[in-house]
C-alpha cells in the first residue's frame, strides 16, 4: 500500500507533463481540422465566382476553400481574410464578393483588376476592417455607400478612380486610422473630415489627383494625425489655420499646388514634425522666426516659392536636418554669418537661385555628411577654399552663376575630391584662362567625374587636354567661352561621353570623324554600362527653345552634339549616321559645305536637327523623312536647291525652317516648283538610272550619240573632205563626249 500510494501520488504529475500537453495539442489541431471540414459552401462558391483563376497564379485545387492560398477562415468555416496581392488577377471585382459577409481583411493590391466598384460595395461587408485595392486599373466613382464603422484602413491608391469624393464617404468611419486615395483622377474638394467622429485617424493621403479649392478645416481636431499629404493637386488658399493644433503631425506634404500666404509662426508648435514639404507653391513671407524649435525636422523642402528676407538664425538649431532645400525663392543675406556647423547630419543643401551674398560660407564644410551642395545663381564671391576637401562624400557641387575667381586654383583643389561626380561652375571666372596641362589631373584626379560645366565663363584657351583622362565623363558643357583651335579627336575615345556642348566659341577646323565613334552614342548597351544613373540633385538645363528642363537621372539627359556658332568648316561626315542614340544635333552658324549626308536618316532617335546658317548645297535628302521623332528642324540660309520632299513631316515645319535657300521650292515655302513635262520627267529618270551604274558614265547616251555621228559620217562623208569640214566634225564630237563624261 505505501508503495502503491506513492505511485498514485506521482502519477498525476507525470501524466500532466507527458500526456496532457500532447492531448491539448491534439484537441486544438482536431478542432482546426474540424473547422476546415466545415468550410462554408456559399463562401467557396462566391470565391470561385469572383475571380478568373485560370489567368492568375493561384492554386485553388483543394475542395476546402479554407486551405486555399490567401484564405483564412474562422471556427465556423466562414472566410475572414482574403489576401491575394500580386497574383496577376484580371477582370472586374464581382458583386458575389459581397456574399463574404464575415470578411474582415481584403487585400487585392498589385493586380490587373479593372472596372467599377458597385455603388453598394460596402453594404454587405459590415465587418470589414482592412481594405487594400491599390495598384490596379479600377475606375469610375467611389462607392456611394460609406465604409463600415469597423473599417481601419482604406487604400484605393494608384488606380483610375474619378469624380468627386462623396461627403458621406467618411461619415461612419469611426475607427478609421488610414485613408489613401492617392494617384487617381479624383476631383472637386477634398472631403471634410471631423476627427470628433474619427478619433483614431493617423494618416490621410490625397496626393496626385485633381482636387481643387481650399483644404477644409478640421485637422486641428485630429489629435493622433501623423501624416497629411495632398500634393500634386490644384489646391489654393492658405494653409489651414488650425493645422498647428494637430500636435502629433510628423509630416505635412503639399507640394505642387497653388497655396499662398505665409507658413506662419504657429507651425513651431508642431514639435513632432519631421517632414515639411511645400515646394512649388506660391507661398510668401519669411521663414518662421522660431523654426529652430522643430528639433526633429529632417526634411525642409520649400523650393519654387516666393519666400523672402533673411534666414532665421534659429534654423541652424534644426540639428536633425538631412535635407534643406530653399532654392528658387527671394531669400537674401550674407550666408557666411550663419553657422552651419550644427547641421552634422545634413546630406543635401540646396539654396540655388536666391539673392544670398558674401563669400562661400566656410562653416558649410563642417557638415561632414554632405553629399550634394548647390549654392548657384546667387551673388557669392571670392575663391573656393581648400577646406571643401573635408567633405569626403561630396558627389554633387554646383556653384554656377556667382562671382567666383581663380578657376585654375578651383580645379586644382577639386581634382582631389575622390567622390565628386557632378561639377557645375558655369558663369564664373569671367575672362580667365582655361586651366590646361597634363599635370592638372593625375592618375587619380577627377576619376569619378561624370558631368562638368564651365559654360558662360568667357574663358580663353583651348579644349583642355586633361579632359581626355576622365573616362567616366558623360556630359561636357563649355558653351559661351572664347575657346579656339580645333575640336580634339580624343573626345571620341571617351567611352561614356554622350553630351557635348561647345556652342558660341571660336573653334575652327572640321567636324572630327572621331566623334562618330563615341560608344555611348552608338550603342544602347554601351550607354547602360557607364555606371550609376542617379543624380543627387536634379539638374536644370535651358533647352534649345528657352524652356527650363529638369533632369533627375543621367539616362533622362538627351544625347547631344551641339557645336553652334563657331567657325567649323568642311563636310559633315557621313559616319555621323553611326550615332544612333543621338537625339539633338546642332551645327548651325558655321561654315560647313557640301551636301547634307543622307546617313543622318539613320539617327532614328533624332528630335532636333539644326543645319542652318552654313554653306550646304545640293538637295534635302528624301531619306530625312524617316526621322519620325523630329520636332525641331532647320536648314535655313544655306545654298540648298530642289524640291522639299513631298508628303512628309518636313512640310509640317514652318517656312522659316527653309528660308534663305533661293533654290528651294515647294511647301511650306510660298514659291512653287516649276512643272516638268512628261518627257522631261522621263529623261531625268533615265539619266538618274544611268548614273546609278557604270561608275557614273552614261554609256547608253554615248552609244546613241556615236551611232548618230557614224550615220552622219556615212551620209555626209564625201562632203567632209576639206580641212575645214574635218575640223568642225572633230570639234562637235569632242564637245558631245565632254558633256556626258566630265
Amino acid at each position: 500500500m505505501p508503495v502503491s500510494t506513492r505511485t498514485m501520488a506521482v502519477q498525476p504529475n507525470h501524466l500532466t507533463k507527458s500526456y496532457v500537453l500532447p492531448l491539448f495539442v491534439w484537441f486544438i489541431t482536431s478542432g482546426i481540422s474540424a473547422t476546415h471540414a466545415a468550410c462554408s459552401k456559399m463562401d467557396q462558391q462566391s470565391l470561385f465566382s469572383s475571380f478568373d483563376i485560370a489567368s492568375s497564379s493561384l492554386n485553388w485545387s483543394s475542395s476546402d476553400c479554407c486551405r486555399w492560398e490567401g484564405i483564412t477562415c474562422d471556427m465556423a468555416g466562414r472566410v475572414t481574410h482574403l489576401l491575394l496581392p500580386s497574383k496577376r488577377l484580371k477582370g472586374v471585382i464581382s458583386p458575389s464578393l459581397g456574399n463574404l459577409t464575415h470578411l474582415t481583411h481584403l487585400n487585392l493590391s498589385h493586380n490587373i483588376l479593372s472596372g467599377h466598384l458597385e455603388a453598394g460595395f460596402f453594404l454587405s461587408l459590415g465587418r470589414l476592417q482592412i481594405l487594400d485595392l491599390s495598384n490596379n486599373l479600377l475606375s469610375g466613382e467611389l462607392p456611394l455607400s460609406p465604409p463600415p464603422s469597423y473599417i481601419r484602413t482604406v487604400d484605393l491608391s494608384s488606380n483610375q478612380f474619378n469624380g468627386t469624393t462623396p461627403s458621406s464617404f467618411l461619415q461612419r468611419a469611426w475607427n478609421l486610422s488610414n485613408l489613401n486615395v492617392s494617384n487617381n483622377l479624383l476631383e472637386g474638394q477634398i472631403p471634410s473630415f471631423n476627427c470628433s467622429y474619427s478619433p483614431f485617424l493617423r494618416s490621410l493621403d490625397f496626393s496626385h489627383n485633381d482636387f481643387s479649392g481650399i483644404i477644409p478645416l478640421g485637422l486641428g481636431n485630429c489629435s493622433k494625425l501623423e501624416l497629411f499629404r495632398a500634393g500634386f493637386n490644384n489646391l489654393s488658399g492658405t494653409l489651414p489655420s488650425d493645422i498647428h493644433k494637430a500636435r502629433a503631425l510628423e509630416e505635412i506634404s503639399l507640394p505642387s499646388n497653388k497655396l499662398s500666404g505665409a507658413i506662419g509662426e504657429k507651425i513651431a508648435n508642431l514639435t513632432n514634425l519631421a517632414i515639411l514639404d511645400l515646394y512649388s507653391n506660391q507661398l510668401s513671407g519669411t521663414l518662421p522666426l522660431h523654426i529652430g524649435k522643430l528639433s526633429r525636422l529632417k526634411l525642409i523642402i520649400l523650393h519654387f516659392n516666393n519666400l523672402e528676407s533673411f534666414l532665421p538664425s534659429s534654423l541652424m538649431n534644426c540639428s536633425s536636418l538631412t535635407e534643406l532645400n530653399l532654392g528658387f525663392n527671394q531669400l537674401e543675406g550674407d550666408l557666411s554669418v550663419l553657422n552651419f556647423s550644427k547641421l552634422t547630419q545634413l546630406i543635401k543643401l540646396d539654396l540655388v537661385n536666391n539673392h544670398f551674398t558674401g563669400p562661400l560660407p566656410i562653416s558649410v564644410y563642417s557638415c561632414k555628411s554632405l553629399i550634394a551642395l548647390r549654392l548657384g545663381a546667387n551673388h557669392l564671391e571670392g575663391q573656393l577654399q581648400h577646406e571643401v576637401l573635408s567633405l569626403k562624400s561630396l558627389a554633387f557641387l554646383s556653384l554656377s552663376c556667382n562671382r567666383l575667381t581663380n578657376v585654375t586654383g578651383a580645379m586644382k583643389i577639386l581634382k582631389d575630391s575622390k567622390s565628386l561626380r557632378v561639377l557645375l561652375l558655369a558663369n564664373n571666372f569671367q575672362g580667365e584662362e582655361m586651366p590646361d596641362g597634363d599635370l592638372m589631373v593625375d592618375s587619380s584626379g577627377f576619376q569619378n567625374l561624370c558631368i562638368i560645366s564651365l559654360s558662360r565663363c568667357q574663358l580663353t584657351g583651348k579644349v583642355p587636354v586633361w579632359l581626355s583622362k576622365l573616362k567616366k565623363m558623360k556630359w561636357l558643357h563649355m558653351s559661351l567661352n572664347r575657346l579656339t583651335g580645333p575640336i580634339p579627336g580624343w573626345l571620341g575615345t571617351l567611352p561614356s561621353l554622350s553630351f557635348i556642348n561647345l556652342d558660341n566659341n571660336f573653334i575652327s577646323g572640321e567636324f572630327p570623324k572621331e566623334l562618330c565613334r563615341l560608344q555611348a552614342l552608338r550603342s544602347e548597351k554601351a550607354a547602360t554600362q557607364t555606371g550609376d544613373d542617379y543624380l543627387e540633385l536634379p539638374i536644370y538645363h535651358i533647352s534649345h527653345n528657352g524652356i527650363v528642363l529638369q533632369y533627375k537621372n543621367f539616362s533622362n539627359m538627351p544625347p547631344t552634339i551641339s557645336l553652334s556658332n563657331n567657325s567649323l568648316s568642311g563636310n559633315i561626315p557621313r559616319n555621323i549616321g553611326q550615332l544612333q542614340r543621338l537625339q539633338k544635333l546642332d551645327v548651325s552658324f558655321n561654315k560647313f559645305s557640301g551636301n547634307i549626308p543622307h546617313q543622318i536618316s539613320n539617327l532614328r532617335s533624332l528630335e532636333l536637327l539644326d543645319l542652318s546658317r552654313n554653306n550646304l548645297s545640293g538637295e534635302i535628302p528624301a531619306s530625312l523623312t524617316s526621322l519620325n521623332f523630329l520636332s525641331t528642324f532647320s536648314v535655313a540660309y544655306n545654298n540648298l536647291q530642289g524640291q522639299i520632299p513631298l508628303g512628309t513631316q518636313l512640310q509640317g515645319f514652318n517656312a522659316t525652317a527653309f528660308e534663305g535657300n533661293p533654290g528651294l521650292c515647294g511647301s511650306p515655302l510660298p514659291n512653287k516648283c516649276p512643272k516638268k513635262s512628261p518627257g522631261d520627267s522621263d529623261t531625268t529618270k533615265d539619266q538618274e538610272d544611268v548614273h546609278d551604274s557604270g561608275n557614273g558614265i552614261p554609256w547608253l547616251q554615248i552609244s546613241v550619240t556615236l551611232g548618230f555621228i557614224v550615220g552622219f559620217w556615212g551620209v555626209c562623208g564625201p562632203l567632209a573632205l576639206s580641212r575645214s569640214w574635218r575640223y568642225a566634225y572633230f570639234e562637235f564630237f569632242s564637245n558631245v563626249v565632254d558633256r556626258f563624261v566630265r
